[in-house]
């Protein structure tokens, strides 16, 4: 029987919120070795990500953003998220991240009520599951 992502995927996720300073967010990343922020509302829906590779681009380009240091999550993070559910396939959320070229999806909740984080599923965790598969 097919896996589900639920089987697979990293429980729980950590969150910022659109107006949390880009300094805090670098130091969640780094104190919880993390490579993404999940960014939510005020009612924990999912509105953006923001990647560790979202942070370097933005550090990098600081030229441009003249002001670096009064930078927030809303300014830099990615609002075309690729998300599943908890209940779609392995095959599926796989499928998903190669034809989209991307580490992770964020999962989220099986209901259709808003926009729930539940955790994360990456490229990592697909690798982990080929090798324990018999």
């Amino acid at each position: 029987m097919e896996r589900l992502v639920s089987e697979i995927m990293h429980h729980g996720v950590l969150t910022c919120s659109r107006d949390t300073p880009i300094q805090d967010v670098a130091r969640q990343m780094a104190d919880n070795d993390v490579s993404a922020l999940i960014v939510v509302n005020e009612d924990g829906d999912m509105i953006g990500l923001i990647s560790r590779t979202d942070l370097v681009n933005a550090r990098l380009y600081e030229q441009y953003w003249k002001h670096w240091r009064g930078l927030t999550a809303g300014h830099i993070m990615v609002t075309d998220v690729v998300s599943v559910r908890s209940q779609d396939t392995m095959q599926d959320a796989s499928k998903l991240m190669m034809e989209r070229r991307i580490h992770r999806v964020v999962v989220l909740d099986h209901s259709d009520e808003g926009k729930k984080p539940l955790g994360i599923l990456s490229v990592t965790d697909v690798v982990r599951d080929i090798a324990r598969d018999e």
